[in-house]
């Protein structure tokens, strides 16, 4: 008798009764396991640190909104009305760096849902913000009310995803009455940390007030902690529009999360250079820092970039590519440099989801990892430079994060995974491990199990219809929306959230103002 055999009857019947658990994943609380890699020596960061304030402080930002402008020049700031150029001092940026908060704790809607944003911990977004979508059965199209709700449902369902993200416009709703359809969705569909957009301060104020209703949430108790973000796009270059300075100045006020983004394209809204875009980047970045700290020291605000290249020939943006890479890189080093957790992004600039939108969104990706990104924004599903977000690669992209957020865990080397009585002592000289005590414990746990990939051979394959990946992804979105079921809320809250958005639609909602 062999030891697998004496292996087998040791285990006998029983195993056979027991069959082990099922895999349970948590990939919530995720900290970025991977060396930071740096693009620029740390003399040459010091200087473009130094270059963005010498920008601030000698070339100013254009500052459009005229509470902004009033909060600066209280601050100290030199302000130009007439021009609204606005001139920030080295010492205004360095105090709100030093009030800026290096660890964020964001609370969701359940408690294991919560996270930390601080340097070296890892949160995925999918797409976000096209104003299209698409799938292999409906087609490219204008995005719609079902097309958000659909999103949203995916997204809650894939634990990788820790934050809500804008997904795509729901264009059948009117902007008016936009963010009370976002806002409801989110309340009842998930219970992930929730994203709201800055069009003005009523829509806002409409948000928070919905947000506080269906958590059941006091106002103190909604200003102690981050319940839920917005995004800051400036104006590339050196330019803070009304909605974006006002976002900045209403989301700092109630305790909430601004993640700050220049959205810089190398050779048209930024230098041609990677250090020249990211130079930008960054004073744009610390200047809409700078008016949060002084809305309210100790506001929650996450730094951020969105740095890539255009393609020259044509002058649309371009993702994926070694300077966008490159790019990612530097902000890693300013962030750090700074201490503050911050935003980075992959994504594509692909038509369809093909070989190139899969290349350059997993090279954008790991740009982000490498540079030791805290929020990595359009990780899945975003194509066409943002133009649109796919059913299909949003499914294909959560599974490259699936198995990045099993790299965060690390392996285990100890007695049990080392196996010498469980699995070494158990097999002959050119036998197998099919059968050890180890792997009949581990064989439905250990290895991470894929929901789109297809590991059969080629003949199996074959046998199965030569289905590929793309087609594979609309079974696995159509079989988790026709099983979805949300988490449970709370009824007398959501009636509360009905009756507030019914009188609130009545009252003509809110439009967005700029």
């Amino acid at each position: 008798m062999t030891a697998q055999d004496r292996g087998r009857r040791r285990r006998g019947r029983g195993a056979e009764a027991s069959p082990p658990p099922g895999r349970d994943v948590n990939y919530r609380q995720l900290r970025n396991p991977f060396p930071l890699m740096e693009v620029f020596p740390a003399d040459q960061i010091a200087d473009m640190h130094e270059t963005a304030l010498r920008t601030l402080e000698d070339l100013g930002v254009k500052t459009l909104l005229p509470e902004a402008r009033k909060l600066f020049k209280l601050g100290g700031a030199r302000v130009d009305e007439d021009s609204e150029m606005v001139f920030i001092g080295r010492d205004m940026v360095e105090a709100a760096v030093a009030s800026a908060p290096k660890s964020i704790a964001c609370r969701a809607g359940a408690r294991r849902r919560d996270f930390t944003l601080e340097l070296g911990s890892l949160v995925f977004q999918p797409g976000a913000g096209a104003p299209n979508a698409t799938d292999l059965e409906r087609g490219r199209r204008p995005a719609t009310g079902q097309d958000y709700l659909e999103f949203l449902k995916l997204t809650h369902h894939f634990d990788v995803f820790q934050m809500i993200s804008p997904q795509v416009e729901p264009q059948d709703v009117p902007t008016h009455l936009r963010h009370y359809f976002t806002t409801q969705a989110q309340m009842e569909l998930t219970d992930k940390f929730p994203f709201f957009f800055s069009r003005g301060t009523p829509q806002v104020m409409d948000c928070f007030e919905m947000l506080s209703t269906a958590r059941g949430l006091s106002d103190d108790e909604f200003r102690t902690n981050a319940h839920c973000y917005t995004i800051i796009n400036t104006n590339s270059p050196r330019t803070l529009d009304i909605p974006m300075a006002q976002g900045l100045i209403d989301f700092a006020r109630h305790g909430q999360m601004s993640i700050i983004t220049p959205f810089t394209l190398m050779g048209a809204m930024a230098p041609i250079t990677v250090a020249g875009a990211i130079t930008l980047s960054h004073a744009e970045a610390l200047a809409a820092l700078t008016l949060t700290q002084l809305a309210k020291p100790g506001a929650p605000v996450c730094y951020g970039t969105f740095t890539s290249n255009v393609d020259m020939k044509s002058g649309a943006p371009a993702f994926g590519t070694p300077s966008h890479f490159q790019a990612s890189l530097a902000a890693g080093q300013l962030a750090r440099h700074l201490g503050l957790p911050w935003r980075s992004a992959a994504g594509s600039a692909s038509n369809v989801n093909d070989v190139q939108a899969a290349n350059e969104n997993q090279f954008g990706l790991w740009g982000c990892l490498m540079a030791g990104a805290t929020v990595i924004i359009h990780s899945a599903g975003w194509l066409e430079g943002g133009l649109t977000v796919s059913f299909e690669k949003l499914v294909c992209d959560a599974e490259v994060l699936n198995m990045v957020a099993e790299l965060c865990s690390g392996a285990q080397a100890g007695t049990s995974e080392i196996g010498f009585d469980t699995a070494l002592r158990e097999v002959d000289p050119s036998g197998h491990f099919f059968a050890t005590s180890q792997t009949m414990e581990r064989y439905n746990t250990e290895f991470y199990q894929p929901h789109v990939h297809d590991y059969a051979n080629f003949g199996t394959w074959a046998e199965r219809g030569s289905v590929d990946a793309n087609h594979r992804a609309t079974d696995v979105w159509k079989g988790i929306l026709n099983e979805f079921k949300a988490p449970a809320i709370d009824n007398d809250r959501v009636g509360d959230l009905h009756d507030f958005i019914a009188r609130r639609t009545a009252e003509g909602g809110a439009p967005p103002e700029s």
